[in-house]
């Protein structure tokens, strides 16, 4: 996946720069050093490594791949270098604005950390390929709600731009939730009995569950800075592009505009 993504992104800045368009080196700097070389290492360091016998590994792995990694990812700006046709269509789609909101976000994060409340996490856990194929899915699942929070920022209105505002807010406390119940809780969640210790700091079944809970709640909270700064900066473009469509009416059509508005017309 690593290296198919770089000669893509590669492939891509080459065919932009061959029409005689500029493409920053920072977006460049930012897909690999702030996206790829972050996932080389959750995914071949040792939350990779060990994600399959310990919860606090796989929690932190998971929770880094659906946060850190798309936003390193979207920072290197990658839907820029599809061609426009492609770029149009895909934004154009109801999928797209779909997961482009903050509302749809809100839910899909809170439904995948209240996975590690249930079995199910153990059972995705100690099953090799389904572990191994979350290093792909995962991340997947991130950039399909962050890419297109970042490219349609012109396109929804203020009010809408307002009201996810404040369900990100509400995303600060129900994110906090999981994380919380599995510090606090003294019986496993996950069902699994315990490994065999590889090593004497190994933690114990209990401790390991409370370990993941912090690291899940600490990297949830932190996350969730990025994307208030990010629905900030959309609602500022979109009030500039409200503004700019003021700032183009005539005298004659504001006063109609106005007059109209006063009546309580559409």
């Amino acid at each position: 996946m690593l290296f198919v993504a770089a000669i893509a992104y590669l492939f891509g800045v080459r065919r932009v720069r061959r029409r005689g368009e500029a493409w920053p080196l920072r977006r460049s700097i930012g897909f690999f050093v702030l996206g790829l070389l972050p996932y080389a290492v959750i995914e071949l360091g040792f939350l990779g490594v060990y994600s399959g016998q310990l919860r606090w590994a796989f929690s932190t792995r998971i929770a880094l791949l659906i946060f850190a990694v798309p936003a390193g990812i979207a920072a290197g700006r990658p839907l820029d270098l599809a061609p426009s046709r492609v770029r149009e269509r895909l934004l154009a789609s109801r999928v797209t604005r779909v997961f482009g909101n903050a509302m749809v976000a809100t839910v899909v994060i809170a439904a995948v950390f209240c996975l590690f409340l249930t079995p199910v996490a153990g059972i995705l856990r100690v099953n090799a390929v389904v572990e191994a194929s979350l290093g792909v899915v995962v991340p997947l699942l991130g950039l399909a709600m962050v890419l297109p929070m970042m490219a349609l920022g012109a396109v929804h209105t203020g009010t809408f731009i307002a009201i996810e505002f404040l369900l990100a807010f509400v995303e600060l406390l129900i994110d906090s939730v999981p994380g919380l119940l599995m510090r606090l809780n003294d019986s496993v969640l996950d069902l699994i009995p315990d490994a065999a210790q590889a090593v004497s700091w190994w933690p114990s079944t209990l401790h390991d569950q409370h370990l993941a809970g912090d690291m899940i709640w600490f990297i949830a909270e932190f996350a969730d800075v990025p994307i208030l700064v990010l629905l900030m900066i959309r609602w500022m473009r979109s009030d500039r592009v409200e503004a700019k469509g003021f700032d183009d009416l005539s005298d004659e059509e504001y006063d109609r505009m106005t007059r109209a508005h006063l009546r309580g017309e559409r």
